[in-house]
């Protein structure tokens, strides 16, 4: 199988510049996504912004992706605080939040944040809910913690990158060490035009929401964008998803054009996301068609409905 849209976005980000680059969209006026809900509570955990929304039914601890930050879950915020309590995080270098030191290994930093968050709050057995990167993150939390959690929701989130699962381990920092040094070697409007390049072509299915999305994920820092993905390209949490003891669900997205390329039905895909999560006691993977890797701005009622019967069968 080719690479995952994650495995794309981490190379086409790392590609070196282009002469049109130059000519990337400024961020447009009145940004539709760009307003959040205000919370009920700001506060930090080791360089880990959380919003709290809600205060009262289990606790849902609702982590985004690369890149990203709180705009990612308004639907779900709006949907779901009258009935839970919900912890909304931002990672240190995502959505204008103060960088990690360089050289740090934040995708580690933020696992131990969010096992912190848990235990000083003293919450009740959590569902956490991952998009992406954020989806990876509650899986090694789910393996932290066991049965302190009460239940795992990653939305198109893989504990190893698609395309990269057969690689040996040892080649896998080398790897990650090349595509962010590409990376962070090009031009700041080439980047940009990449990330807009990638929200209209594997992000979502709407142009006019990629060119709005766009300047949200401007708004991270890229050499903390390019640690995480070093992260992330050296991963492989396979080996560690037997610890899981909550139910897991995956939200696989499908848009046949896409796919196709692939040579893949939606079954396909499912069950290949399937391979990729050995050892869960509990798994079920659902398709959310037609969806694009941000599936919550394609499909968020869907979303909504898949995650409101989830916490339902808790």
């Amino acid at each position: 199988m080719k690479a995952s849209i994650l495995l794309a976005l981490a190379l086409a980000a790392a590609l070196p510049a282009h002469s049109h680059a130059r000519n990337a969209a400024p961020a447009p006026a009145g940004n539709r996504y760009a307003a959040t809900i205000a919370p009920a509570e700001r506060f930090e955990v080791e360089g880990m912004l959380v919003e709290r929304h809600g205060q009262r039914g289990r606790p849902l601890v609702l982590v985004p992706g690369l890149a990203s930050g709180p705009w990612v879950w308004q639907e779900v915020i709006r949907q779901f605080a009258g009935e839970h309590t919900l912890y909304v995080v931002t990672l240190p270098g995502f959505d204008g939040r103060p960088a990690p030191a360089p050289g740090a290994h934040p995708f580690e930093a933020a696992r131990a944040a969010l096992k912190e968050l848990v235990s000083s709050r003293r919450l009740e057995r959590p569902v956490l809910v991952g998009h992406s990167m954020g989806g990876a993150l509650a899986l090694a939390l789910g393996a932290d913690l066991g049965d302190r959690i009460g239940g795992i929701v990653s939305v198109d989130g893989l504990p190893v990158f698609p395309g990269t699962e057969d690689m040996p381990p040892a080649q896998r920092p080398q790897m990650a060490a090349g595509v962010q040094a590409r990376l962070m070697a090009g031009r700041p409007e080439a980047w940009a035009e990449q990330q807009r390049q990638y929200l209209r072509g594997q992000g979502v299915l709407d142009i006019g929401k990629a060119d709005d999305l766009t300047p949200l994920l401007l708004r991270s820092d890229r050499a903390a964008v390019g640690a995480y993905m070093a992260d992330l390209l050296a991963l492989d949490l396979r080996p560690e998803l037997g610890r899981i003891a909550a139910p897991v669900l995956v939200l696989v997205p499908y848009f046949e054009p896409d796919a196709m390329q692939q040579g893949l039905g939606v079954d396909a895909k499912v069950e290949h996301y399937r391979s990729l999560l050995p050892g869960i006691r509990q798994l079920e993977a659902v398709p959310v068609v037609p969806a694009r890797h941000f599936l919550m701005f394609d499909q968020p009622q869907v979303l909504a409905d898949t995650l409101r019967r989830f916490l339902n069968r808790r």
